[in-house]
């Protein structure tokens, strides 16, 4: 799509400045951009970067002063990240369109329930009892179990799984690989130290809007549900055990995992490889940074670091002294030399004094 500085202006609401016919044929960072290219600053630090390049138009914040040169067409945004969001949605190539309906090479039962504005891609397998929502686009080889209910308007890539029972809202996306309702792992051992495998008879349940990455793991219920809140997001190679319950609008980054029975609150995010151990619970609104380890509940509203994982403040103190350590370690073998030193000539005048007389 081409559209000129005033045509994106118009359907962002944006305020303007500079050439209004400059022609924009699609977007870039700043580092990237040639002509042609929209990019976008968030913060008065990347406004020399904006100097240096060649993109034709900006989406700048609205009191940014920017230097000479900058880009024939300025666009002024209380909130410039989401609007070159919005703009990049615009220049974007059209979404792959599934024909609705099932294909020839798909196997269905003709006992589910799959609505005639949904479509089946090849080899993709829907079992019997399963019902399949208005809009929903089922890509080659995904597999639906028995039983299961998918939403409307949901996307199943490519090798993603939902097995047998589970429950997939609204606008629910599955990136390829990703599996819904596998076993949780539960073994009893005996005396001897021989597993047993526990029966998993709950569900899984991911409420509208939830997207699971490519190779996420969402292990069903032992007894109940395993929920994921709506609009939550799960990056790729994430692991949520059996019946945990994750909140609405929250984020798991690559490589969470999270042990049985977890309780996340909504809004919470976990960066990259944070591990979380079962039975525990993460407030609203918490931050917990990559690679912590989480071996008790958090409350929320703040950030976490470290593992164990502690508050950000007191994760900073403990680093200013570990970074003390080796400056600490100079000076306690400096003291010792001069104790020594000391003990050594307190030794020598003992030695030296009278012996006292009656």
């Amino acid at each position: 799509m081409n559209l000129t500085a005033r045509e994106l202006a118009s359907r962002l609401s944006l305020a303007l400045e500079g050439d209004a016919d400059a022609v924009l044929t699609g977007v870039a960072d700043l580092e990237t951009a040639a002509a042609g290219d929209l990019t976008f600053v968030t913060d008065a630090k990347y406004a020399p970067a904006l100097a240096q390049g060649k993109a034709t138009a900006a989406i700048v914040p609205e009191s940014l002063a920017l230097p000479d040169p900058h880009p024939a067409a300025i666009l002024r945004a209380a909130d410039p990240n989401a609007a070159f969001t919005a703009a990049c949605a615009l220049f974007a190539p059209p979404p792959v369109e599934q024909p609705q309906g099932i294909h020839p090479l798909a196997f269905v039962s003709p006992e589910a329930d799959v609505s005639p504005e949904a479509s089946v891609g090849p080899f993709a397998v829907v079992e019997a009892g399963a019902t399949v929502g208005a809009g929903t686009a089922i890509r080659a080889q995904a597999y639906v179990g028995h039983g299961a209910k998918i939403g409307r308007d949901c996307l199943l890539y490519p090798a993603s799984v939902v097995r047998e029972h589970c429950v997939l809202g609204d606008r629910v996306i599955l990136q390829p690989g990703a599996v819904v309702g596998a076993d949780g792992f539960g073994y009893a051992a005996d005396a001897a130290g021989v597993r047993t495998k526990i029966p998993q008879t709950g569900i899984v349940v991911l409420e509208d809007d939830v997207e699971l990455g490519a190779c996420a793991c969402v292990d069903r219920a032992r007894f109940g549900k395993t929920v994921v809140g709506h609009g939550t997001k799960i990056d790729n190679l994430v692991q949520v055990a059996h019946n945990c319950r994750i909140g609405s609008d929250s984020v798991l980054c690559a490589q969470v995992g999270l042990a049985g029975t977890t309780t996340l609150g909504s809004h919470v995010i976990c960066a990259g490889q944070v591990g979380i151990a079962g039975h525990l619970s993460i407030g609203d609104w918490a931050v917990v940074g990559a690679q912590s380890g989480v071996a008790k509940s958090l409350p929320g509203a703040q950030m976490y670091l470290g593992s164990p994982a502690v508050p950000r403040l007191e994760f900073g103190r403990s680093l200013a002294h570990t970074a003390s350590i080796p400056k600490m370690k100079e000076q306690i073998k400096a003291l010792a030399t001069r104790l020594a030193s000391l003990e050594s000539a307190l030794a020598a005048a003992s030695a030296s004094a009278p012996a006292a007389t009656e």
